[in-house]
């Protein structure tokens, strides 16, 4: 398998893990979505832009974009369908400092 591309994120989520209240911890399952998946996720359908302009953003192919919002749909919709928590970690992804001016 090649080794995966390094994706840019401007988001760094930090720890962050959403659990849902109405099963007690020790019954909970979790997904977990990585960093990039969060990235594409919050670019995609917080601010609202096409694959392509993501993929630019992220420096990967449109088609990687497509891949990474389609895996990240998936584990949050399994989560939220069958009362799991979310935890956003992982993932090869490199932090785009903004230059101070």
């Amino acid at each position: 398998m090649r080794p995966k591309k390094t994706r840019w994120i401007k988001c760094e989520p930090g720890e962050r893990c959403f659990k849902p209240q109405c099963k007690t911890s020790s019954k909970l399952e979790g997904v977990q979505v990585t960093v990039d998946e969060f990235e594409a996720i919050r670019l995609a359908h917080l601010e609202g832009f096409n694959q392509e302009r993501i993929a630019k953003m992220m420096k990967v192919h449109r088609s990687t974009v497509s891949r990474i919002l389609g895996s990240a749909n998936k584990k949050i919709a399994d989560a939220l369908v069958n009362i799991k928590a979310i935890r956003i970690k992982g993932g090869c992804c490199e932090i785009i400092k903004k230059s101070k001016r």
